[in-house]
């Protein structure tokens, strides 16, 4: 008969060395050997870690042990080296709290129970300073400023880290449209939580995918273009063959029922890791050409060459101008003009473009200035000395949203852009793309300016000169 103490000792010492025993020695339900997700979670953490990388993301659907895992995670690195700092966000103060204590009342377990193991029996040479009364800012006994659990919006001054992990910034669907939020997150990250990285840190995301421009997704776009290597992991709730993740944890019924309660976008997002804003796009495609269309002697057969501009409404929007050729009422576009630059310079950008192209009739957005700007590309083509550009501003009233909604289909069947329009122009390009159907906080100039030009050329714009 095997010795209990001996198959107890080796457990322990197993848990110290492998992350996966570990779990399993701490949480032996919820870390089941037949949930084989979990295992290979927690073996890609700990190659992680192990490694030379810096940089991993792992998308997972919720309730699936993300969070329970990457506080494991915590745990097992401390008790392993008293001088790891760590640093961990979460979408506000509370629930970054939450996780600081969870960690910080495992270390400090009593055992009660002797069949029980807890956490010093695994590691007994670990244990919080006396005195470190702060849930979200403590140390070990003989380390030093080991843990801070911050937000967006806390404060992360005076604080380094070797490990950085980001657990779920955005709590709901809400959150995930409103661009601002969005762009709140990435300046936190990019200018308070990589700037207390030490030399040679690592950053860990661990969230649900929400949002193309969420952390996760702008993270790894980011990285991978400075030549980072990022470890990439992701789990969906369904998988490829039809089969669950983990049917212990979220079976198919459950999955059938959770999933039609809520919208087809928002149960992508949470359960198979497809951001809502591409399920929810309002653009599925847009036509291209290669070669505008010519006669025999390769001169384009357009009928007119047109423009259609957009000035800026506020400080943050652009002035968005399209040129365009129209050619058996198709719409071929043909140059764009997509700037925040003040008018100075955007008034003789303007009026080149509009001679470049060989525009004859342009038609300029007279709501918040654009009659003055009108006028000043009119004389910037007067000195220019050329007068074969027709310049009228009108006065639009109809609400923009709905405007954009009710014409998207005229662009996508309608307008025709270069093969090459995303490098040509690249900020244009985005916007028109990510465009969602629903959400209000959006960056919207280039498909209201494209919209005009729809209005423009379909029938019954109802739109004059004024």
């Amino acid at each position: 008969m095997i010795d209990k103490r001996i198959v107890r000792g080796a457990q322990i010492e197993l848990a110290r060395r492998d992350f996966w025993w570990y779990c399993h020695l701490k949480a032996p339900d919820f870390y089941a050997p037949n949930r084989s997700f979990l295992k290979d979670f927690c073996a890609c953490l700990q190659e992680f870690v192990e490694s030379d990388d810096r940089i991993m993301i792992i998308n997972m659907p919720p309730r699936h042990g993300k969070s329970r895992t990457a506080g494991c995670l915590e745990e097992w690195l401390l008790g392993r080296d008293h001088t790891m700092k760590i640093m961990t966000g979460s979408y506000n103060e509370p629930l970054s709290t939450t996780f600081a204590k969870n960690v910080r009342n495992t270390i400090m377990e009593q055992k009660a129970d002797a069949n029980r193991i807890v956490y010093s029996d695994i590691f007994p040479d670990t244990r919080i300073k006396r005195g470190d009364g702060a849930m979200n800012l403590w140390s070990l006994e003989d380390g030093y400023n080991n843990f801070l659990a911050t937000s967006p919006g806390g404060t992360a001054t005076g604080f380094g880290a070797n490990l950085m992990v980001i657990d779920d910034t955005i709590k709901n669907a809400e959150e995930a449209y409103n661009s601002t939020l969005l762009d709140k997150q990435w300046s936190w990250f990019t200018d308070t939580m990589l700037s207390r990285l030490e030399d040679g840190a690592k950053i860990l995301i661990i969230m649900t995918r929400w949002h193309s421009l969420d952390l996760a997704g702008r993270a790894l776009e980011h990285f991978t273009n400075i030549g980072q290597n990022v470890h990439h992991v992701l789990y969906k709730a369904v998988q490829d063959d039809g089969t669950m993740l983990c049917p212990e944890i979220l079976s198919a019924e459950s999955y059938e029922l959770t999933s039609k309660t809520m919208s087809a976008e928002i149960a992508s997002a949470n359960y198979q890791q497809e951001p809502i804003d591409i399920k929810g796009r309002l653009y599925s495609g847009f036509k291209t050409y290669e070669k505008v269309p010519t006669d025999d002697a390769g001169h384009p057969l357009f009928e007119s060459i047109r423009n259609y501009t957009d000035t800026a409404d506020t400080g943050n929007d652009r002035l968005c101008s399209i040129c365009y050729g129209v050619y058996n009422k198709e719409v071929y576009i043909l140059d764009i003009l997509f700037s925040k630059e003040p008018m100075e310079i955007t008034e003789p950008a303007m009026a080149d473009m509009l001679i470049r192209n060989d525009v004859r009739l342009a038609w300029i957005e007279s709501n918040n200035g654009g009659r003055g700007f009108a006028r000043a590309v009119q004389e910037q083509l007067r000195q220019r000395g050329t007068n074969r550009c027709e310049i009228g501003w009108f006065f639009q009233s109809r609400n923009k949203k709905a405007r954009i909604l009710s014409n998207s289909t005229w662009v996508m069947n309608h307008i025709y852009f270069p093969v090459n329009w995303r490098d040509r122009w690249p900020e244009y390009f985005d916007e028109m793309i990510k465009y969602q159907k629903e959400g209000n906080e959006q960056h919207d100039d280039a498909p209201d300016a494209t919209t005009g030009v729809a209005e423009m050329e379909s029938a019954g714009s109802g739109i004059s000169f004024e």
